[in-house]
């Protein structure tokens, strides 16, 4: 077999040759494994909205989606009215919000009254070791606990900017973020 000679078209037409089978390869795996992907993700949606709301054998009753202008630019939260034996719980709420890294997707829990039950971090794309704080930082024991906070008094912010909830360390951006997509979260509840 001969060797192809090194000119410019050659290494053009290889390159994109490649490139299509590469891309057609990925392409086939996306395809195939969609079907896993979706039911992983409503798998770990479920089991947010069972940690955001306490725990036992709860049931959705409602999902809506509520727009929201923020900043300029439309929001859509989703709003997972729950209840446990037909007993309205409240109701957990999908909120994204722009952090240091990239978008932050929270879900968080709300009793009728307003209070937080609960939260789960979705999706995070927040610097390891300091952003990625925030599953734990704002947690019951954690040291910026909103656990049982209504942002109906007042809207939760960092102590840096006047606040009462402790900021995590080296990492207010993301901090201030994951408090404002809970205030977000709570606007939207309450629309619902």
């Amino acid at each position: 077999m001969k060797k192809l000679e090194s000119s410019l078209t050659n290494m053009v037409v290889v390159l994109v040759a490649v490139a299509l089978v590469m891309g057609g390869i990925l392409a086939y795996i996306n395809e195939l494994t969609k079907g896993k992907i979706e039911a992983q993700a409503e798998k770990n949606l479920a089991d947010g909205i069972t940690t955001v709301m306490g725990g036992g054998k709860l049931s959705v009753t409602s999902n809506d989606t509520i727009k929201q202008f923020i900043d300029g630019k439309e929001a859509a939260f989703v709003v997972h009215k729950v209840a446990n034996n037909g007993q309205p719980l409240g109701a957990a709420v999908e909120s994204t919000t722009q952090g240091f890294g990239g978008d932050l997707k929270v879900l968080v829990g709300f009793s009728p009254e307003g209070k937080i039950l609960g939260y789960t971090i979705l999706a995070s794309t927040e610097t390891p070791g300091l952003g990625a704080k925030a599953d734990k930082w704002f947690q019951k024991d954690g040291k910026g606990s909103v656990i049982g906070k209504s942002p109906s008094e007042k809207p939760l912010t960092v102590s840096k900017d006047g606040g009462d909830i402790d900021a995590i360390t080296a990492s207010t951006i993301t901090s201030r973020a994951f408090l404002n997509a809970i205030n977000h979260a709570y606007t939207a509840y309450v629309k619902k």
